[in-house]
């Protein structure tokens, strides 16, 4: 793989077939790689290059860009950071400390979820004091 400098494997939106054959890379290996970066179709990406790290850094087509709040003007609110208050039915008591809270108040919040904190296998609160609450032995479908 790309031993001395980045080798482009995209370039403008079409894949560059000689590129792909001196680095030993096959179309499904570039679809694989490319969905690893969060891209579905190859028909997405303007340039696709290979690093000498063996990464592949994407630059996806300027209409298939996620949009950020700067693109409109917009300021998001400062979120902070998430605090694990339940681990695993373990009572995180220093972070309940920084956020100001105590056990009776963590009580309080997870019995809304119909559970003792205790049961649950992770409670987190994050910046905008939103609660997230999951009992262990529960799982998606």
């Amino acid at each position: 793989m790309c031993a001395g400098k980045p080798r482009i494997l995209i370039y403008r939106g079409k894949i560059d077939e000689k590129a792909l054959i001196k680095e030993r890379f096959t179309i499904n290996e570039l679809e694989e790689r490319l969905r690893g970066n969060n891209v579905a179709s190859v028909g997405d990406v303007e340039y696709a290059i290979l690093e000498t790290s063996g990464q592949l850094t994407v630059i996806q087509k300027p209409n298939k860009r996620t949009t950020i709040p700067e693109d409109f003007n917009i300021m998001p609110e400062y979120e902070g950071i998430p605090y694990n208050l339940v681990v695993d039915g373990k009572i995180m008591e220093k972070n309940l400390q920084k956020i100001g809270k105590n056990y009776t108040w963590l009580k309080k919040q997870v019995e809304k979820f119909g559970m003792k904190p205790e049961e649950a296998l992770l409670v987190t609160l994050d910046g905008k004091d939103q609660i997230f609450c999951q009992k262990k032995g529960e799982k998606d479908v």
